[in-house]
């Protein structure tokens, strides 16, 4: 099977993962789905990864679901069932990943391409780039995407966006929630290096810690949410890294991470 992606340490903590069916858009068939998956699990495992960068080549991230595939198995429940349960588990696994994860975003991001985008930790994408849920138009309700979507923005956008179809521009996008930076195409790499490196020169151990606990308490109700994420303050400030971050301020030091 051909994976459709590749994946290439870009400095000594940083590693890429680029979506490479750019002529097709960089559909998420099922077997790229399972297999991307998988890869990020792996690239996770090792110990010097800080920070994962999805990008893709070719003009858009991606189109979403394999549209010629759908139409394949069109009266095959068991495959659709499995094909979206393994989306989700793919978005739940880059939520679950101790490392963030920053969506590049060249171009169109559509469907189950625009939930990837809502379901990495922080979005930089083009000016060029646009967001959309368009299943409507092919009477297919973008329902597992706005899952995620609708975990970014506000619901009079999205039920906008999924009762059009529609599309939102990468500057609508930052001023909605959905992406952190709208930038010149000729600016998108070095603009999410800079942010990959940025976050790569925070200690590890209180980044992993920080991106678990924030997704937790976000479903929390507010006085649950501070139980828990005093709990996590609590047992922060027992590791190395804070005894050391805390000791290089008052010394007035650079501090010397684990």
């Amino acid at each position: 099977m051909k994976k459709f992606f590749k994946i290439s340490n870009v400095s000594n903590h940083v590693v890429k993962v680029e979506l490479s069916n750019g002529k097709k858009h960089n559909p998420l068939s099922l077997e790229l789905i399972k297999a991307l998956t998988n890869s990020l699990k792996e690239v996770s495992s090792q110990e010097n990864v800080k920070v994962l960068i999805i990008s893709s080549e070719g003009p858009g991230f991606s189109a979403g679901h394999d549209l010629e595939e759908l139409r394949q198995n069109k009266n095959n429940k068991e495959f659709f069932q499995n094909l979206f349960n393994e989306c989700s588990n793919l978005m739940q696994t880059i939520m679950h990943l101790s490392q963030p994860v920053i969506a590049e975003v060249c171009g169109i991001a559509a469907a189950a391409g625009c939930q990837l985008v809502a379901s990495c930790d922080l979005a930089v994408a083009s000016e060029n780039a646009s967001f959309m849920t368009p299943g409507v138009n092919i009477g297919l309700f973008c329902s597992t995407p706005m899952v995620a979507v609708s975990r970014n923005i506000s619901r009079k956008k999205i039920m906008e966006m999924l009762l059009t179809g529609e599309s939102m521009s990468a500057k609508d996008a930052v001023d909605y929630g959905l992406i952190n930076h709208c930038v010149p195409v000729d600016q998108l790499q070095d603009k999410t290096m800079s942010l990959a490196n940025l976050i790569a020169s925070k200690p590890i151990s209180t980044v992993k810690i920080g991106k678990e606990a924030f997704y937790k308490q976000v479903e929390m109700p507010i006085s649950e949410a501070y139980n828990y994420t005093s709990e996590v303050m609590a047992k922060n400030m027992l590791e190395l890294d804070a005894h050391e971050g805390i000791s290089a301020f008052l010394e007035k030091r650079l501090p010397e991470w684990n």
